[in-house]
């Protein structure tokens, strides 16, 4: 009996092994057969190795690290007023979040620079991951150009030699993306509020966000997401609402902040007295809200009759479907969701990724750190304008020269704005995208696909 045992233990394991290698063997198969997969994990372990001899290699840069020490040695010693947390570069002028990593940081690396390098370049190998897998998922670029993704100078300064926040907030946006195009939306928006926790600029995606959980859920459904995203950010934020609410609010979504001149990559050419001015700010509020009602009118809800159209028939949904909940009950439950639409990968990424870009180039000042915000969509949108492949490049190269000439100056600046609005311009002439997948258990009415 020993023996038998022994045997169908030693049978047992051979065929797991087996198994495994299997597994092993698909995956290479599919990875040869499939070259944008290929890519990507060349990409993906180039990237690794070229992070590893940074950190190695090339110094350190101080500029914000000693500041964020500051204010988190502050919050651990107790302070709860955010008037009176402030570093070596001024006061804290991020929410919680913020706070709560950069703690859990300290925690780890004991405040030191090099662990910290370290652990950002593990994030910035779980970012371009993530990244990596959303170009995968929408299937935008060809194989070959999934390699700009980790070209940017500048992407891995921000990374590894200067440990910005913009970092965490950027790849929890990427991973809430991720969710968004699994149709996972309440996580999705959870996880988005969390990179809201970490640095408001994330908020310039809250507007596109907005429209596809209309699209890809009905109203309660909206309604419960954001009362989700709304609990993460109390439950953040509780410890100072509790004790300096005002304190918290007015540094925290401080919505009026004016940068430096100097420091600005965009605008540089206009006058410092202008550049600060309230006027210019408001002129550039009005052309960002103006450039967004445009884009959801004739581009994203095209399909759809339009903006207002699209928000009628919401509207009209909701006041049903309350009717149907109200009288029948049992019958409301059952068709609590017969209106929703499965929404195309290719339209989530491309919604979310322009109205990002609109609030980009509407921004006042852009401080070399927010070339985050946008850089890893940067392919995606380029490749969505019907400009030729190497016009697309030039584009590409141009962007990232005026972001890694420092300080910027009046041609630099200029260079930008031009590149800036050039791709906005061609993501304009680019043909609206059918925004529903085609699904044969819920097949929209008008299925025929419009490019």
């Amino acid at each position: 009996m020993p023996r038998q045992a022994s045997a169908a233990r030693s049978t047992s394991a051979s065929a797991g092994l087996k198994a495994e290698e299997t597994k092993y063997t698909s995956f290479i198969q599919i990875a040869i057969k499939n070259p944008k997969l290929s890519s990507a994990i060349v990409v993906l372990l180039a990237d690794a190795v070229l992070v590893s001899l940074i950190i190695a290699y090339v110094p350190y840069t101080k500029i914000d690290w000693d500041a964020y020490m500051s204010q988190v040695s502050g919050f651990l010693g107790g302070e709860r007023d955010y008037s009176k947390l402030k570093g070596d570069t001024g006061p804290l002028v991020y929410p919680a979040g913020f706070l709560y990593i950069y703690s859990a940081i300290q925690y780890v690396t004991g405040g030191e620079v090099y662990p910290a390098q370290i652990l950002f370049g593990i994030l910035y190998i779980v970012n371009l991951g993530m990244v990596l897998l959303i170009y995968l998922k929408t299937d935008v670029l060809p194989w070959w150009a999934l390699c700009l993704l980790s070209l940017s100078k500048r992407l891995h300064s921000i990374f590894v030699l200067r440990l910005f926040n913009d970092c965490f907030a950027t790849t929890l946006f990427h991973a809430a993306l991720v969710s968004f195009l699994y149709q996972k939306w309440h996580l999705g928006l959870i996880i988005f509020s969390g990179a809201v926790s970490v640095k408001m600029n994330v908020l310039l995606f809250a507007p596109p966000l907005l429209l596809l959980l209309l699209k890809g859920m009905d109203v309660f459904g909206v309604v419960s997401a954001g009362a989700g995203a709304a609990i993460v950010q109390i439950l953040l934020g509780l410890p100072f609402l509790i004790s300096h609410p005002v304190a918290y609010f007015s540094r925290a979504f401080n919505l009026g902040r004016v940068f430096i001149h100097f420091w600005s990559v965009n605008f540089k050419f206009v006058p410092e007295p202008v550049f600060i001015s309230k006027g210019f700010a408001l002129s550039l509020l009005a052309v960002h809200l103006l450039l967004l009602g445009v884009f959801a009118h004739y581009k994203w809800c095209r399909h759809e009759g339009g903006l207002f159209s699209f928000l009628h028939s919401k509207l009209a949904q909701m006041k049903l479907k309350f009717c149907i909940s109200s009288s029948f009950p049992l019958r409301g439950l059952e068709e609590h969701n017969i209106n929703t639409r499965v929404l195309k990968t290719e339209h989530i990424a491309t919604t979310m990724f322009v109205g990002n870009f609109v609030g980009v180039v509407c921004a006042r000042s852009l401080h070399y750190q927010f070339y985050s915000w946008y850089f890893y969509s940067l392919p995606y949108l380029l490749w969505r304008t019907p400009f030729p492949t190497w016009f697309r490049l030039i584009l590409f190269v141009a962007v990232e020269l005026c972001w890694n000439i420092f300080p910027s100056n009046v041609y630099s600046s200029t260079l930008l704005l031009g590149a800036h609005l050039v791709t906005l311009g061609g993501l304009w002439m680019a043909p609206p995208e059918y925004p529903y997948a085609d699904n044969t258990n819920r097949k929209p009415a008008n299925s025929k696909k419009t490019r």
